[in-house]
């Protein structure tokens, strides 16, 4: 325990959880951690301010969650008495210069937590943050399945030589042993992958999911494509969303998942599948709406997780018992 490096005391906790940067409090049943950044591309290092997004999504906590004794109707419960021993470890800490050594460290520090059987969010950060984080997946002790919600295939073996940006988590995840399949959502319109990248993917297994086939068929196709009882790990790109519900993003694109959508659909996958670990990247905070509505969404999809997860019929709460 005393190689994993503190990390940065959050302005605000999420939700107001007990903060700990120190890995002598890295023993919660329920971890939150915020990674603001990934590998920089040589002609973008930082194209935007996704890097404030973890203090402006716990800056919402009192609207994500008024009061977590109080009834959430989304979950039909209350995340207070639910919840198990929880911690908001703060932020990682990144000076801009070697990004390897940096990367290790946060995979170490999520291999310790899932290797005690910790249920993991992630706070990004653009979406290669989630790189070092499916690098420690094998910590999971068996085979694990990736949900990934994104207007973007994110299947680029490298950009510009840099190979763990925001445009190749998912080709990366590909490579990981423990990954045993993916189910990729909300795929729409023109991002950076060509026809052999989509080739690729579809070549390694991955079940691609478009917006279109969701809003005509629902979220059934979805869940077949998920084994029963696999760990999952559940990546959300914030322009996975549809812009009127998610404005903050770097790439809005019409047409996309709406919140009535997915938020049931993390909840069932969280009471069949244990989810070991998500995240929420690629909120940029300053394109948001006044009320910061895009954050206050990325919240909202935590709860519906934690409370489904741990809640009565919950896979986390089987395991647990």
């Amino acid at each position: 325990m005393t190689d994993l490096q503190p990390t940065m005391t959050p302005e605000r906790p999420f939700l107001d959880w007990p903060v700990a940067t120190d890995a002598s409090g890295w023993n919660a049943k329920v971890a939150l951690l915020g990674i603001r950044h990934s590998e920089p591309y040589g002609h973008d290092p930082f194209p935007n301010d996704q890097a404030k997004a973890p203090g402006a999504i716990r800056a919402r906590s009192e609207i994500i969650c008024y009061n977590p004794a109080h009834w959430d109707f989304d979950v039909g419960t209350d995340l207070a008495s639910n919840l198990p021993s929880h911690v908001d470890m703060g932020d990682v800490a990144f000076d801009g210069g070697d990004y390897g050594a940096y990367a290790a460290a946060i995979t170490a520090r999520v291999r310790h937590l899932w290797r005690n059987g910790t249920q993991l969010v992630v706070l990004g950060g653009d979406h290669g943050v989630t790189i070092p984080v499916v690098d420690a997946l094998d910590a999971v002790g068996g085979p694990v399945h990736i949900l990934h919600i994104d207007a973007h295939l994110d299947w680029r073996e490298e950009v510009g030589g840099v190979r763990r940006g925001y445009s190749s988590p998912l080709q990366w995840a590909s490579k990981v042993k423990a990954v045993s399949g993916m189910t990729q959502i909300g795929l729409r319109a023109i991002g950076s992958a060509r026809a052999r990248e989509v080739e690729a993917a579809r070549a390694f297994g991955s079940h691609l999911i478009g917006a279109e086939q969701i809003h005509a068929e629902g979220v059934g196709p979805v869940l077949a494509t998920i084994p029963k009882d696999r760990a999952v790990y559940v990546t959300i790109d914030a322009d996975g969303l549809d812009p009127a519900e998610a404005p903050a993003v770097m790439a809005p694109t019409p047409g996309g998942i709406y919140f009535r959508q997915l938020a049931p659909l993390l909840r069932t996958v969280a009471r069949q599948n244990r989810i070991v670990g998500m995240d929420i990247v690629e909120i940029a905070p300053s394109y948001d709406f006044a009320n910061g509505l895009t954050c206050i969404a990325a919240g909202r999809l935590i709860l519906n997780v934690l409370t489904a997860s741990w809640g009565p019929g919950g896979a986390f709460r089987r395991a647990d018992a």
